[in-house]
């Protein structure tokens, strides 16, 4: 059983068990055998004094491993049973029982079972969990902030993310600022480093390389046990063309901001990946969803199509989703990367095929079966099918539009142009584009092949959305539509300001936008942590919060946490969402690289000194 820790003068950590006191030793946990006369004994207490010396109680003696070694005096039998602090600061050997700890009415968890002051506030240990109050300007243990925006009163750490287990006994605070937090199950250590953003990054680049590439696309790995990465493998999604196109997009800024020709490489890399994605397909100008040798596939057996090469397999059913990224990884490439004609007319080669698929298939992507895709659809009886307050009239306009502009200006085909105009003229294309956000509301009954489209908001369509804006505004055929365009996303960016979410607000800021938040930018990617896998958070129960009436957003909360206290997602889940994870899945960190390079494109982020 574990009972107390405690840190001596020499930042050694040391914690009372009932098998005696033990040590720790470079990352281990030991029962200590420093001083073998007291190797086998097992103190009633123990207590550093304010010289930092570790002192024993015992049943009938008080010592310390400090003053010589001389005992501190002999205690009556059965007289005492913890040691304590006078006023003096001396340490005494006492039978009074400890405080107890009051309840904390408005922090995270009011049972409150131990504490430790520290420079600028105070770490409370609960049942639930510890956390940290700020009493002070310090900012070494609140969340990092950004200009304007003030830190947290309170930072709660709790869940498998931080510790063992919620049941907090003691803890205490070394020289080096390490909170080291005893449970039940054992010793928990909150190390608080400094990083810049770009140190950051470059952490997130190298994670990325070193554990998330499939065949040049950016995946995700599948643990076998919570937070156990020693069990993972890195598997097919859905989504594997997508997750690499906004990869792709933090290579493509990267590389605009340093020129830094292996960024380039990498750039090209990525890019390998998506051509191999159309090429494998056995439908011309349709493209695949991922790529697996065959026999290996993980997900939705059902989807998976046979290649000309037998010893290959590639996923179908390709979506919206995978199309609106495929736009702005060959835009990014067409602006950012590519540095001549032949590199120019390579990227054409491989979207423009993309983009005759769907003209020549009545605006549809069709698959192998000869039928359209379930979300690959953007013809105006789809489209126009929906009512202006379910979002995807709003977005399937845009991302046709999007394509229809690339494609143009990729190859001056007026064609493109035309076919745009003409959506705009008869099916009113322009005005859904246009159309305000705030008419998007609860919307039931609207049945697409059994999915109810507005019952509830997808975040994925803000995510398609932002993505869709960059090549709207950037390609715009004429300067009145990339005007009309601006107006549009700032009309969707106020929408998403609370999520305070760097791509969406960088990418508004390279839509021309001039009021977005640099500083809740800044904010999320100061908190976002390294660590990337989707532990179970849960904040529920917290009394720090305001919870927010049921939505049709799904927004729990009023005030959005720290990221470093919420679940670790992809960038289209919801990020005001209290309960979730599973400690399963170990997401790349992509977004945090596109936000981060994205924020130095647009000059929001400045480059660090050298």
């Amino acid at each position: 059983m574990f009972k107390k820790v405690r840190v001596d003068r020499e930042n050694v950590v040391y914690v009372l068990t009932d098998r005696g006191v033990a040590r720790l030793f470079d990352g281990t946990l030991a029962l200590d055998r420093s001083f073998r006369p007291l190797a086998d004994r097992v103190p009633l207490d123990i207590e550093v004094s304010p010289s930092g010396d570790l002192h024993y109680l015992f049943a009938n003696e008080w010592l310390s491993n400090g003053q010589n070694g001389r005992p501190r005096g002999e205690v009556q039998p059965g007289a005492a049973t913890r040691l304590t602090f006078r006023g003096d600061g001396r340490v005494e050997p006492t039978s009074q029982p400890p405080v107890a700890m009051a309840s904390r009415s408005g922090a995270p968890w009011s049972e409150i079972t131990c504490e430790q002051p520290v420079d600028g506030g105070v770490w409370f240990g609960t049942t639930r969990g510890a956390f940290f109050e700020r009493r002070g300007t310090t900012a070494r243990y609140a969340t990092p902030s950004a200009p304007g925006i003030e830190p947290p009163r309170f930072r709660y750490y709790a869940g498998p993310r931080w510790l063992r287990d919620d049941a907090v006994v003691d803890l205490a605070v070394d020289r080096d600022g390490t909170v080291w937090i005893l449970t039940r199950t054992g010793l928990n250590g909150l190390a608080f480093r400094a990083m810049t953003l770009e140190e950051k990054a470059q952490w997130f680049t190298r994670k990325i390389r070193s554990r998330n590439m499939r065949f040049g696309l950016t995946g995700e790995r599948r643990l076998q046990k919570p937070g156990e990465l020693e069990t993972s493998e890195i598997v097919d999604t859905d989504n594997d063309g997508g997750w690499t196109s906004y990869y792709l997009g933090a290579l493509a800024a990267e590389y605009a901001v340093t020129k830094d020709p292996e960024v380039r490489r990498r750039a090209w890399e990525s890019f390998g990946a998506l051509e191999r994605l159309r090429e494998i397909s056995t439908v011309p100008g349709f493209f695949a969803r991922t790529i697996e040798r065959r026999g290996f596939k993980f997900s939705d057996v059902d989807r998976w199509r046979d290649a000309v090469d037998p010893a290959w397999e590639w996923k179908g059913h390709t979506s919206s989703d995978e199309m609106t990224a495929q736009t702005f990884a060959h835009a990014v490439m067409w602006e950012l990367v590519a540095q001549n004609a032949d590199e120019r007319r390579r990227i054409a080669g491989n979207y423009v095929p993309i983009v005759e698929h769907i003209l020549a298939h009545d605006l549809y992507l069709v698959d192998v079966d000869g039928k359209p895709t379930l979300w690959g659809r953007w013809n105006p009886k789809y489209v126009n099918w929906f009512p202006h307050s379910i979002h995807d009239r709003r977005l399937n306009s845009a991302e046709l539009t999007a394509m229809l502009q690339l494609a143009y200006a990729m190859t001056g085909n007026r064609r493109y142009r035309d076919t745009a105009q003409d959506l705009f003229d008869r099916h009113g294309y322009l005005t859904n584009i246009l159309s305000s956000m705030k008419q998007i509301a609860f919307t039931p009954g609207y049945l697409h092949e059994g999915n109810d489209m507005g019952n509830e908001w997808n975040h994925s369509d803000d995510e398609l959305a932002f993505f869709n804006y960059w090549v709207l505004v950037r390609f715009a055929f004429n300067d009145e539509l990339k005007s009309r365009y601006r107006a549009a996303v700032q009309d969707h960016w106020e929408f998403e300001r609370p999520e305070r979410y760097p791509i969406w607000n960088f990418i508004y800021a390279a839509c021309g936008g001039k009021e977005y938040d640099p500083s809740g930018a800044v904010w999320t990617l100061r908190g976002t942590p390294c660590d990337t896998v989707n532990w179970p958070v849960r904040n529920s129960h917290r009394g720090d919060i305001t919870r927010r009436e049921e939505s049709f957003m799904k927004r729990e909360l009023v005030e959005l946490l720290p990221p470093g206290e919420r679940l670790i997602a992809r960038i289209n889940t919801q990020p005001f969402i209290l309960d979730a994870g599973d400690g399963l899945t170990d997401f790349p960190g992509d977004e945090y690289l596109l936000g981060y390079w994205l924020g130095r494109y647009v000059g929001a982020i400045a480059a660090p000194p050298r």
